[in-house]
Formats: C-alpha cells, sequence, structure tokens
C-alpha cells in the first residue's frame, strides 16, 4: 500500500491502476475514552490534534466535527495568509503561523499550494500614507517583513488598478509584505487530517456535541450524537459557533458572531499575481491557480449564522472591485458564500482556558482564523498537554478583559473588522 505521496508514488499507482492508495485518513468508532477530545473539524482543530501527536506524544486524541472536515469557515474562506499586524504580540503571533505555512506542505507531505505572491495594503491620502509608514516601522522593529512602496512600486506589482486622474480610490503607496500570498483552504485541512489519522489521531464526523460532561466542577468530556466521550482536557475550536458551544458549558464569551461574505468570478488568464487590499473600498482581491478572481470585503454588522450573507454587503464589495479594476467589469460571478466569524471587543483571539477547569478555548479570530491555523493548532496543542500558556498565547488568555491589556487590532485586517 502507497501511504506517501511523491513523482514516483504517482508513476507507480498510475501503472497499477491506482489501486494501492491508503486513505487519506481513517473514520474509526468513537472510542469511550481520550486523553484529549478537540471539537471542531475545521483547519485549528485538525491542526491542534496533529500538534498534540507529534510535538507532544499524546495520541490517544479524537477529532470531534459535526458535519464534515473543513466544512465551516476553513472551507468558506479567501485563503490569504499573511502577518502585516502592529502590535508586536500579534506580529508574533501571525509570523509564527506564516512560518510554519512555509514549511508545511514538506512536513505534511501534503502540497497546500502556498503561493507567496506578496500582499500591498493601499493608502489612498497622505494621511493614510502616515499611517502607513508607522504600521511599516512596526512590521520592521517586530522582527517581520515589511517595505513602505509609493505609486510607482504599487504601478510595478499591479499594474492593472486604476490609476486614472478620476479614480476614487487612488494608489498614493502601501504596506508590502512580500512573504504575504494564499494557500488552498481544504488542502491544509486534508493536510492535517492526513498527517494527524497517520500517527493515531481519531477522527470523527458526523458526530454532534450535545452537552459537555461536568463533574466535580471540571469538563470531563463531552455527550455526542454518537455516544458519550470521556476525556481528562477538552480543545474548542469551533470558530464562529464559540459563543453556542460556550453556552452548553455554562458559561458567556465576549464574542459576537457575524457573517463575512467573499466571492469567485469566472477563470480568466493570469492578470493579477499578487493580493491587492484597498481599505477605502473594503475590498480586497487575489486570482487563484485556476484564475477565478477571488474577492472579499468587510463584516455584516448584523449578527448571523446565515452562511450566505446579503445582497447589500455584497454590492459594496463588488462596487469597490469596480473602482479599483474596472477591467473587470466584464467578469461574471461565479459564486459567492459567507463564513461565520467569532469577534471579539479588541479583535484579537481568545487562547486559554476557559472559565470552565478543563475545557480550552481557541477562539475570536474573526477575519483571520486561516491564515492563524499552524499557530492556533500549535498554541492550543500546547496548553493541553502542559496545561501552561505558551509565551507566544498568554497575552491572548481570557483574563486580558479583566486586567484591561487588550490588544487592539481592530485595523489589522485593514478592513471593517
Amino acid at each position: 500500500m502507497t501511504k506517501h505521496y511523491s513523482a514516483l508514488s504517482l508513476v507507480k499507482e498510475g501503472l497499477r491502476g491506482q489501486k494501492g492508495w491508503v486513505p487519506a485518513w481513517t473514520s474509526p468508532q468513537p472510542k469511550p475514552r481520550y486523553d484529549v477530545v478537540i471539537v471542531g473539524g475545521g483547519g485549528h482543530g485538525l491542526a491542534t490534534a496533529y500538534y498534540l501527536a507529534k510535538t507532544h506524544g499524546i495520541t490517544n486524541v479524537a477529532v470531534i466535527e459535526k458535519g464534515w472536515l473543513g466544512g465551516g469557515n476553513t472551507g468558506r474562506n479567501t485563503t490569504v495568509v499573511r502577518s502585516n499586524y502592529f502590535f508586536p504580540e500579534s506580529v508574533r503571533l501571525y509570523d509564527m503561523a506564516l512560518k510554519l505555512y512555509e514549511g508545511l506542505s514538506r512536513e505534511l507531505n501534503y502540497n497546500i499550494m502556498l503561493s507567496q505572491r506578496g500582499m500591498i495594503s493601499l493608502a489612498h491620502t497622505p494621511a493614510e500614507m502616515e499611517m502607513a509608514a508607522r504600521v511599516v516601522n512596526a512590521m520592521q522593529i517586530n522582527g517581520t517583513d515589511a517595505e513602505l512602496f509609493g505609486p510607482e512600486d504599487v504601478r510595478r506589482v499591479v499594474p492593472i488598478y486604476n490609476f486614472g486622474p478620476k479614480a476614487r480610490y487612488p494608489a498614493l503607496g502601501g504596506v508590502w509584505q512580500g512573504r504575504s500570498g494564499t494557500a488552498r483552504h481544504d488542502a491544509v485541512a486534508w493536510g492535517y487530517a492526513r498527517a494527524a489519522s497517520a500517527l493515531g489521531v481519531d477522527i470523527l464526523q458526523q458526530c454532534e456535541v450535545q452537552e459537555f460532561i461536568v463533574e466535580g466542577g471540571r469538563c470531563r468530556g463531552v455527550k455526542t450524537s454518537r455516544g458519550e466521550i470521556r476525556a481528562d482536557r477538552v480543545g474548542l475550536a469551533v470558530a464562529g459557533h464559540s459563543g453556542q458551544m460556550a453556552a452548553k458549558a455554562g458559561f458567556r464569551l465576549p464574542i459576537t458572531s457575524y457573517a463575512l461574505q467573499a466571492c469567485v468570478s469566472e477563470p480568466v488568464k493570469p492578470i493579477l499575481d499578487t493580493v491587492v487590499l484597498a481599505p477605502g473600498a473594503g475590498t480586497y482581491a487575489s486570482q487563484s491557480d485556476k484564475g477565478e478572481m477571488v474577492v472579499g470585503g468587510g463584516l455584516d454588522r448584523i449578527p448571523s449564522y446565515g452562511q450566505r450573507g446579503n445582497l447589500p454587503v455584497l454590492e459594496t464589495v463588488i462596487s469597490g472591485l469596480l473602482e479599483m479594476f474596472p477591467s473587470f467589469r466584464q467578469l461574471k460571478l461565479m459564486r459567492q458564500w459567507a463564513g461565520i466569524v467569532d469577534v471579539v471587543p479588541d479583535s484579537s483571539p481568545i487562547i486559554g482556558e476557559s472559565p470552565l477547569p478543563g475545557l480550552f478555548l481557541n477562539c475570536g479570530w474573526g477575519t483571520g482564523g486561516f491564515k492563524a491555523i499552524p499557530a492556533g493548532g500549535t498554541l492550543l496543542a500546547h496548553l493541553l498537554a502542559t496545561g501552561q500558556h505558551h509565551d507566544i498565547s498568554r497575552p491572548f488568555d481570557l483574563d486580558r478583559f479583566a486586567r484591561g491589556r487588550l490588544i487592539d487590532e481592530a485595523a489589522g485586517s485593514g478592513i471593517a473588522h
């Protein structure tokens, strides 16, 4: 049976009718007890399981997913990876993720299609150029790559942008991060699932958590649609549904869930080879490897769990896109969707033990969840394995709201967060 993916294995399996491949992951029956149970089979949950097994040697782990792997926000985003944030705590977190992404295909033996094509966050006014300079300085001081672009630099990397004299959003320059780019969202989920399963992790799909088992004031497992599953520690990584799951556990989180829309056009020949964000337009875009224009924007500010969003927000995003790239007016919209994102007051994630001992949180990523998957998994795995914070996760504990030490990255996404 062929387990390792390579050019040689492709040739070998091709010659024998593709009959020797091992399934990417197994789907066993739930065991009554595990060392760790992770609720949520998206990127963060699967990455947590993988790093628990690989880094900490804890393989008696179950990942519980209500639907199918990567069927939530992991499969409903715009695939951008970057670390162009302002505060040192945020840069350490997101740059950790970006560095892990850079070696992830080789580590997982699975092509996540990482394309470090760079990202430009445009500035449209002299005041925004001053802020761009401040962001670049902060990023460089915090140890990540950043460059302040002028108008000619923008013309060089995005020649199809609207540079006309009557442009509504003129490009005076912006913040450039060359290591930013995109990765294939489902490949990230599948790669982590395959690697975790190979290390002995049980992946349980179509298994809904109905309530938490609480004994002696501590979380001792979960009751699911497939029976009771006990564990010494439980991790929660369910993105936009974190507030709902917290309610099942008997506490409230400072989280509001919103729909974040995105869409893609019909595929066209290569014309845009970087990620472009125009904060004034509230729109960002990149071109996929298939040629589609992948377009996103700001949040629909009405709390919702609807995975479609609404037309007024989509209209705003598309109008911004056409101001940026007038030549796109002839493109046809192919499909549109929304993910449910969990936003907290300072727009930074929550990583740490919950008010219910034994239940650990990975949530509040807002619009930044996909880009943070490797770091989120690493940090939650460290918490579950040791019961203690990693140095990078400590500032993001829930207790920061009581201590007043917020990490206010509300502008970190470059759009209305």
